[in-house]
Parts: structure tokens; C-alpha cells; sequence
């Protein structure tokens, strides 16, 4: 029988993007190599980062903070919707919005990400094999972060909507074997000052 080990999985949105989302503002280059700086001591062994420009700078800002870390770009972390509820699903008081703003993303976005969020739970959780933890940082987008959170707990599917996750904040995940995973906090924006944490988030929600 193969051994299995604990994995421990660390989800990042990337930095605030310019309006255009082809590069990182000034302020999202300072949350990833924050980012980064935090994570020094941690023992990662790779980043696993979405093909935008956006996500693939504040994994490189990152990797430049730390010990060499391999990077490995990855569509399985690309921003895409990962599961498309029916109405019924849906709670009858939202169900209607929810749609509705599913309906607001592009076509291939909503087509191609069922079958990729598939392969990213295959790829990026559960325990590994082996006989010693491994700890990696996946870069990525809201969606697919909301989708590991939701999967983690044993939500619902549709549960990926309604979890936000601010620019560069941190989430870690830990997959035990012979335990259930366990979200060991969400959204947590300890590493970065007061004026760059909740970029992302709407202004109400500011905290």
C-alpha cells in the first residue's frame, strides 16, 4: 500500500490589476511581494499559477521573494466558472440574481470550466503520496478559489458564488490523510498594510 502524506494548499488571488487586467498596478505589485515576504518560511515546494498576466506577475513577484521555488504555469488555475448550477439548485431569493450574473460571463468561460475545475480538484487537492507533507501556493482568481473553499467544506456545488477573496490575501487548506480537509483560514490579509487590504471587494464590504 503507498504511504500518503498531509498536503497543505495555499490559494492567492492575484495583485490588484489595472483596469484593463493586462498588468498589476503599483499597488498590486507591493500585495504580491508582501505576499511573498510572508511566505518565506514556509516550505513550498512550487507555485502553480493561471496563464493571465495578472496572475503570472504576482506569482513571479512572489517566486522573486523566496528560495527558489519552481514555477509552473497552469490553465487548471485560470479564471473560468467551475460549476453551472440549474435554478433549482438555487435558493428561490437569489436564485434569479445569481443567474443572471452567470449569464454576464463569456461564453467559453462558462463552457470549458465544469470540465477544468474537475482536473483542478484532481491536480491540487487531497493528500500526496509519499511519507512527508508538501506545502504549494496556487495564484489564481476568485472562482476557482471559491470552488476549492466550497469543496474542502463538502458545500454544495453552486457554493462557489458568494466567496470572495481580496487582492494578494491568503487562504490555506489542509488535506490529512484519514481526516476530513480543513479550511485553517480564509482571506487572511495580516502581511499587508491597511491601505492595500480589501482591493477587490466592492467599497461597502471594506472592513
Amino acid at each position: 500500500m503507498t504511504d500518503t502524506a498531509t498536503r497543505y494548499l495555499y490559494l492567492a488571488r492575484h495583485g490588484e490589476a489595472s483596469e484593463d487586467e493586462t498588468t498589476l498596478t503599483e499597488s498590486g505589485r507591493r500585495q504580491a511581494v508582501l505576499l511573498g515576504e510572508r511566505l518565506r518560511n514556509t516550505p513550498l515546494s512550487a507555485i502553480h499559477h493561471g496563464p493571465l498576466p495578472r496572475a503570472q506577475q504576482t506569482a513571479q513577484l512572489i517566486s522573486a521573494q523566496l528560495d527558489a521555488v519552481p514555477l509552473h504555469q497552469s490553465e487548471l488555475a485560470g479564471d473560468y466558472v467551475p460549476y453551472l448550477p440549474a435554478k433549482e439548485e438555487l435558493p428561490p431569493d437569489s436564485a434569479d440574481a445569481m443567474l443572471n450574473f452567470l449569464a454576464q460571463v463569456p461564453e467559453e468561460e462558462r463552457n470549458r470550466g465544469p470540465a477544468l475545475a474537475r482536473e483542478a480538484l484532481a491536480e491540487f487537492t487531497g493528500p500526496v503520496d509519499g511519507d512527508r507533507p508538501r506545502h504549494e501556493l496556487v495564484v489564481t482568481h476568485n472562482f476557482l478559489i471559491g470552488w476549492l473553499i466550497r469543496a474542502a467544506l463538502d458545500a454544495p456545488e453552486w457554493r462557489w458564488m458568494g466567496l470572495n477573496h481580496s487582492n494578494a490575501a491568503l487562504t490555506a487548506i489542509r488535506y490529512a490523510p484519514g481526516r476530513p480537509s480543513s479550511v485553517l483560514f480564509h482571506n487572511d490579509m495580516r502581511h499587508l498594510p491597511a491601505e492595500l487590504r480589501w482591493t477587490g471587494f466592492p467599497p461597502e464590504l471594506h472592513i
